[in-house]
């Protein structure tokens, strides 16, 4: 089980939780009025359910205002990303555990995900570092290969 290490304001939900169902976006298209795309294809489904980080790299930057999971067997649509203007609300923990830093520094560098002090939390050095995970491998000890790359 991955820890989820967050220090920013925003809250979090645990809808998804390992379960499998469709997503839909809430997006504000160019003409500046909210539309809902439903992802249709299963396949997209399934991708987003292995990772659902990805959801959040659908739509370009400043476009994606909600996500919504319908859990399989059921009707009712759960909201696990909400972002207000600047102020991303709240987001599912399993999104916050696959989503990297370069998500964030490249789609949502305007709001309050992209937190140095979060960064700094997680050990993240590069932007394919996870940014709610620690990214400290156990038990490895890295220093015996950083001196034979200094010496070549």
């Amino acid at each position: 089980m991955v820890n989820l290490i967050n220090t920013t304001n925003v809250r979090t939900v645990n809808f998804i939780d390992g379960r499998k169902g469709s997503f839909r976006h809430i997006v504000k298209c160019k003409a500046g009025y909210p539309s809902c795309n439903e992802v249709r294809f299963e396949r997209d489904n399934e991708k987003y359910c292995e990772n659902p980080g990805e959801l959040l790299k659908a739509y370009k930057r400043g476009a994606l205002l909600t996500i919504e999971f319908n859990p399989e067997g059921t009707d009712h649509w759960l909201t696990i990303f909400a972002r207000v203007g600047k102020k991303v609300k709240f987001m599912d923990e399993a999104i916050m555990k696959d989503l990297e830093v370069g998500t964030i520094n490249s789609l949502f560098d305007n709001t309050n995900l992209m937190d140095m002090n979060q960064y700094k939390a997680v050990n993240s050095k590069t932007w394919g570092d996870k940014a709610f995970v620690s990214n400290v491998v156990a038990g490895v000890d890295f220093s015996e290969s950083l001196k034979q790359l200094e010496a070549i």
